[in-house]
């Protein structure tokens, strides 16, 4: 069982980037799907979410209108569009698949992937 979040990197601040969350070992399709983030000594938070079927998502506030999340099941991968970065923004992305339904919480999830570092540059 194995979550692989993958296309952070670093972009000016106005940039784009697309991350990507691949399972492997497990469907994908039977979890909700969290994308978190962490900063060196804060909390890690929830940033955006889907549900099992696709039909409900949720955005932190920070991110409303900014970041779009979408799953392809076919492809077992998760995907979370961020458009409009800030400087803000710069954080470590994690993805995580959570059995119990669509949540914020970060203790709500099962399995996790290594991280992928996102820099934005002012």
């Amino acid at each position: 069982v194995q979550l692989q979040a993958s296309g952070g990197g670093l972009v000016q601040a106005g940039g784009s980037l697309r991350l990507s969350c691949a399972a492997s070992g497990f469907p994908l399709a039977s979890y909700a799907i969290g994308w978190f983030r962490q900063v060196p000594g804060k909390e890690r938070e929830g940033v955006s979410g889907v549900s099992s079927t696709g039909g409900t998502t949720y955005y932190a506030d920070s991110v409303k209108g900014r970041f779009a999340i979408s799953r392809d099941n076919a492809k077992n991968t998760v995907y979370l569009q961020m458009n409009s970065l800030k400087p803000e923004d710069t954080a470590v992305y994690y993805c995580a698949a959570g059995g119990r339904g669509l949540s914020r919480l970060v203790y709500l999830y099962d399995y996790w992937g290594q991280g992928t570092q996102v820099t934005v540059s002012s």
